[in-house]
């Protein structure tokens, strides 16, 4: 553990002389499916205690720096045995399940302090019922889970907008609402900027979005920006 500490702290220090702020660092999913094609040796390995221990070796390491780590890929995407890049996984996975196996890292992660947790986009039907809808795009995942229920007040990033797990799904616009709606606070790689703002600015104006969530996502960024020493002057 002491290894992959000095491990996190180097990538850390690389990072800053770069000018990178993040690194969406570890991948704490817990590789329990031998036939996962998307997640196989990113994980640190098959058992929960394994995982959670070299994952929080890794993000101390690079929060010690001063670089944000981000945990991912939640509520957890090692059972799966499809790529969220090409298509939505299902996983038939109940909370009893994902509170006794998937989530231990994540809980050992946050209640250390990291930084952000990235959210994976999953179908989980006996968590949010909704047909085609992504763990991204649940306000159960993301907000009761995530936030209440785990207390993260850290931000909270979506996995990649343009995948094919939401983008076959919603259209532009409509996508980045929602993930709004579930809680999200920075939206990845949507697939058309212009797009997406507009809707948004239309959801606030029809009062399915209010500026008042904006604004809670807006403050958060804002105050890792201020930790980060970037509103400084130099």
């Amino acid at each position: 553990l002491g290894l992959i500490r000095k491990t996190g702290k180097h990538i850390g220090e690389h990072c800053k002389r770069l000018g990178v702020h993040f690194n969406f660092s570890p991948v704490v999913d817990i590789n329990t499916n031998p036939n996962n094609p998307i997640i196989g040796n990113r994980s640190f390995g098959e058992d929960k205690i394994n995982v959670a221990n070299k994952s929080l070796a890794l993000m101390k390491g690079m929060q010690s720096t001063g670089i944000l780590a981000c945990a991912k890929h939640f509520p957890g995407h090692g059972d799966t045995n499809s790529d969220s890049h090409k298509t939505l996984p299902v996983v038939d996975h109940t909370k009893a399940r994902l509170d006794t196996v998937d989530l231990i890292p994540f809980k050992r992660l946050i209640d250390a302090g990291v930084a952000s947790v990235m959210v994976a986009h999953l179908n989980i039907p006996l968590l949010d019922s909704t047909e085609n809808r992504a763990s991204t795009l649940s306000p159960y995942v993301v907000d009761t889970m995530l936030r209440q229920q785990l207390n993260f007040s850290g931000l909270t990033f979506t996995d990649a907008l343009n995948m094919k797990g939401v983008s076959s799904f919603y259209e532009s616009g409509t996508l980045e609402v929602a993930a709004l709606q579930a809680g999200n606070d920075v939206l990845l790689f949507p697939e058309d900027i212009p797009a997406a703002f507009t809707a948004i600015k239309k959801a606030i104006q029809d009062s399915v979005l209010t500026e008042a969530r904006i604004n809670q996502s807006c403050h958060k960024i804002l105050k890792v920006k201020e930790w980060l020493g970037l509103t400084s002057h130099v």
